[in-house]
């Protein structure tokens, strides 16, 4: 894979620099990508339910690390390079916390333990990461191999941006029934599942036979959540950067902390009632910047979206969509409750 990463450079979106991924730089990443979940995993040896205090540190110090690794880019080189790391970088962690809407749901809907929560979320990241990597190798064979990738890759988004728009819309109950989830009966079908957890065991002997337990299944869940969320965020930063150094770094380094993120913000992400909406014009406007730099190698007079513009753009509709569910939370709270009986007026007078 790293062969492929490293040899399939594709044609960058106009501005962008040749590609960086040298394969001292590659393995250095990698190593380093390795070490941070092998933290993440000795974090969760120990089942536990962490404190808040806990998750903000971690999820601190997964977010510095991103962005001073953006600055040593910056500064090795240059500014092209630097920009289009930190807007893939924005991109790739405002999908993932969509990624962890998702999550949020699923151990909800498998009555996930609290202090096994960690686990679950650990197995989804690893998934995600190696997923990541596939389909970053693929989409840059692809592109260096068709021009017409980067329409490909525009229409996928825009697809994407119209579902994720009419969910918001709709406000659609993302709740999950876990007996119609189809990978879920497909394994039932084939072997035995306990009633209850068993620690962070996957498997459980029952007799002469081994049985799965509930934490299999969750984990069997968010691995198929993976896929998905895969096919939507690689073209995304494809749209930001053909450099597929710059794309891996930037999925993998949004990818770790969303751990310790998941504590943090569980609360928090359902009081984002706008984030659809800005999710949805995210993947709609960089769907239309790969259209155009696909229909600029078409026709040269084409204008195309420069990185720093996009940048610009995704910083601004998700400060807009933060502060307008800010504003629609307040005003739900000062609504007075429809159900509520208003108060019987006779009621209301002194007693004589």
């Amino acid at each position: 894979m790293l062969t492929a990463l490293s040899a399939a450079t594709p044609a960058p979106p106009a501005g962008s620099a040749e590609s960086i991924g040298s394969p001292t730089l590659w393995i250095a990443t990698i190593a380093g990508i390795v070490a941070l979940f092998v933290i993440d995993f000795l974090i969760t040896r120990r089942p536990h339910d962490p404190s808040m205090r806990e998750a903000i540190g971690w999820s601190a110090f997964y977010i510095a690390i991103p962005v001073v690794f953006g600055g040593w880019l910056w500064w090795q080189y240059g500014s092209q390079q630097g920009v289009e790391y930190y807007t893939g970088y924005i991109v790739e962690k405002s999908l993932s916390v969509d990624n962890l809407f998702v999550f949020i749901i699923l151990l909800s809907a498998f009555a996930v333990p609290r202090e096994l929560r960690q686990r679950v979320l650990l197995i989804g990241v690893g998934g995600a990461l190696v997923l990541r990597g596939i389909f970053i190798a693929l989409g840059a064979q692809m592109i260096a191999s068709f021009a017409w990738t980067f329409l490909l890759f525009g229409a996928i988004l825009l697809a994407t941006a119209v579902k994720v728009g009419r969910d918001a819309l709709s406000h659609t109950d993302h709740s999950i029934d876990v007996d119609q989830v189809r990978s879920v009966r497909l394994i039932r079908r084939f072997y035995p599942v306990t009633d209850t957890y068993a620690g962070t065991s996957l498997t459980v002997r029952q007799g002469r036979t081994r049985a799965l337990t509930p934490l299999a299944l969750v984990a069997v869940a968010i691995l198929g959540t993976d896929i998905v969320f895969a096919i939507d965020s690689v073209p995304a930063v494809y749209g930001i950067t053909g450099d597929p150094y710059l794309v891996f770094a930037t999925n993998a380094f949004a990818l770790l902390g969303l751990r310790a993120l998941y504590f943090v913000l569980e609360g928090a992400l359902a009081k984002l009632v706008h984030l659809g909406h800005g999710l949805s014009l995210i993947l709609a406007f960089i769907g239309v910047k790969l259209v155009l730099h696909w229909a600029h190698g078409v026709w040269p007079g084409v204008p195309e979206i420069p990185t720093l513009l996009s940048l610009g753009v995704i910083i601004g509709i998700l400060a807009v969509v933060t502060v307008t569910s800010v504003a629609a939370n307040k005003r739900a709270d000062a609504a007075p409750d429809p159900a509520a009986e208003p108060e019987d007026e006779a009621s209301s007078l002194p007693h004589a």
